[in-house]
């Protein structure tokens, strides 16, 4: 299935990012409710219901790390000997 927003992506990973695009897709729906464009509002309307219900209702943070591996035992130090 195709989607239009990735959450797995690591863009997304940063609470502020995702609420600074569900924020600017609601100001933007309500410009152009204000400027009296129904349809581009009811259009933008729907496209912030998706990006919220993508970015913070249904958001589920993925377990991998940037480079496919954790940190844990990096440098020798993940309390094993040898």
């Amino acid at each position: 299935m195709l989607k239009f927003i990735d959450p797995d992506h690591p863009f997304y990973r940063p609470l502020w990012i995702r609420l600074l695009i569900v924020v600017f897709c609601a100001v933007w729906t309500a410009v152009e409710f204000l400027g009296e464009q129904p349809l581009w509002g009811m259009i933008f309307l729907a496209v912030t219901a998706y990006a919220s219900a993508a970015l913070l209702v249904f958001y589920k943070p993925s377990e991998k790390v940037e480079g496919g591996e954790k940190d844990e035992g990096k440098d020798g130090q993940d309390g094993t000997a040898g």
